[in-house]
C-alpha cells in the first residue's frame, strides 16, 4: 500500500467523528483515493522512495545526448549511476534545476570524460539509483520508548512526544529503515493522577509526578474518558475534555494515564531494510508538503460526506445554482496545489 498524504486522526478532527473500527476503515480507503488523486493532479509522487529507475539513453532521441529528464520521478538525492554497465561517478553529474531538490533532470557534466551509452541498446542504458521524492522534510519527533529486537517485529512504543504527532498513515524513519503507521493503540505511561479530577468540563488540570513526559496534543485515556493535552504547566497537564466522542466523567487520584503510544507498523517500506533499533533512537517524520496535505484532507473528507449521501449532495453557490459539494472552495485548492506542486508539461518546437 502506497503512502498518505494526511493521517486517520486528521480526518477524524477535521469531522469531528468519534473513532471506530468503521470509521477508520472508510477514512483510510478515502485517504487512499485522495492521496493517489494529488499524485494524479500533481504528475508525481511526493513520499520518499529508496531505489532504482532506468532510462534510455537519451541519444537515441531529440535532447542532448548529455541530458536525461527524469519526467515524474523527482530526485532528492543520488547514491549512484551506471551506464551501458559501466559506473559514472556522481561526482561528474551535475542536477537540474540548481534550487533543487526535487530534481526534474541531470546531466554528465561537460567538463569530465563522463557520458551517457556504450551498451548493446539504448533501451534502460541508464540505471539511477537515489532517494526519489519530492521533498525529504522529516521532524524529530522523539524516541523509541523501547528496543525494536528482531527484524520481524510489527508493533513499537515511542515516547511523548512522538505520540502526539504520529498518526495512522505517518511515514516514520528510525536510523536508516523507513515505517509506515497502520494502527494506535493505548499504552500504559507509567504515570497516574495525583489528584481527583471532578465530573465538571472546566476541570481541565491533571497534575501528574513527571509532566515533560507528555506532549502538547497529545491523547490521554483515564478510565473511559479520552482527553487532549492544549497546554503543560510545571507539573500540570491542561487538558480538553471528553474529546473523540467519549463520556466526561469523575476520577479518583492514582488513576493510570493511558496514551496511543503503541505503534502498528509496516516493516522496511519505501526500499530500505528491517533493522534492528536500540531504546531512545531518534524518531523521524515525514511531512508532506503543507497544500498537499490539506487538499488530501479535504478530498478524502468530501469523499465521506458524498458517500453518505450516494454521491447525490449538493451545495449552494452565490448564482443560486446548486453544485457538487467539491465546488468552488475545493477547485480553488487543487488549482492552487497545482500551481505550486505540479509538474508542469515540456514543450518543444518542432
Amino acid at each position: 500500500m502506497e503512502p498518505v498524504y494526511a493521517t486517520r486522526e486528521d480526518v477524524q478532527r477535521a469531522l469531528d467523528v468519534q473513532p471506530s473500527t468503521g470509521s477508520a476503515r472508510q477514512i483510510d480507503r478515502a485517504l487512499q483515493s485522495a492521496s493517489r488523486d494529488v499524485d494524479s493532479l500533481c504528475h508525481r509522487k511526493f513520499y520518499p522512495w529508496q531505489g532504482a529507475y532506468g532510462f534510455d539513453w537519451p541519444g537515441s532521441q531529440y535532447r542532448p545526448s548529455w541530458r536525461i529528464w527524469l519526467d515524474d520521478h523527482g530526485l532528492i538525492s543520488l547514491t549512484s549511476i551506471t551506464s551501458g554497465g559501466t559506473t559514472i561517478d556522481p561526482a561528474d553529474v551535475v542536477p537540474y534545476p540548481n534550487d533543487g531538490p526535487p530534481y526534474n533532470r541531470i546531466e554528465t557534466s561537460l567538463a569530465t570524460s563522463a557520458a551517457w551509452g556504450g551498451g548493446d541498446t539504448h533501451q534502460q542504458d541508464v540505471t539511477i539509483t537515489g532517494l526519489w521524492g519530492y521533498t525529504l522534510d522529516e521532524r524529530t519527533d522523539g524516541a523509541l520508548a523501547g528496543p525494536v529486537a528482531t527484524t520481524t517485529a510489527t508493533t513499537l512504543t515511542v515516547d511523548g512526544p512522538t505520540s502526539a504527532a504520529v498518526g495512522v498513515g505517518s511515514v516514520l524513519r528510525i536510523d536508516e529503515e523507513r515505517l509506515l503507521v497502520t494502527g494506535r493503540t493505548m499504552a500504559d505511561t507509567g504515570q497516574a493522577l495525583a489528584a481527583d479530577l471532578a465530573v465538571q468540563k472546566n476541570a481541565t488540570t491533571i497534575t501528574v509526578a513527571e509532566a515533560s513526559g507528555f506532549a502538547v496534543d497529545e491523547t490521554l485515556l483515564i478510565d473511559g474518558e479520552r482527553m487532549r493535552i492544549t497546554d503543560i504547566a510545571g507539573s500540570m497537564l491542561v487538558v480538553e475534555r471528553a474529546v473523540d466522542g467519549s463520556t466526561l466523567a469523575a476520577h479518583t487520584a492514582g488513576a493510570a494515564l493511558y496514551a496511543p503510544r503503541t505503534l502498528t507498523v509496516a516493516r522496511g517500506a519505501l526500499g530500505t531494510t528491517a533493522a534492528t533499533h536500540t531504546d531512545g533512537a531518534p524518531v523521524y517524520r515525514w511531512e508532506p508538503p503543507g497544500l498537499v496535505k490539506d487538499l488530501t484532507i479535504a478530498n478524502a473528507m468530501d469523499r465521506l460526506l458524498q458517500e453518505q449521501a450516494g454521491y447525490a449532495r449538493t451545495t449552494k453557490t452565490g448564482n443560486g445554482g446548486g453544485k457538487a459539494s467539491s465546488a468552488v472552495p475545493l477547485e480553488s485548492l487543487r488549482a492552487q496545489t497545482y500551481n505550486a506542486h505540479g509538474r508542469k508539461a515540456r514543450h518543444r518546437g518542432v
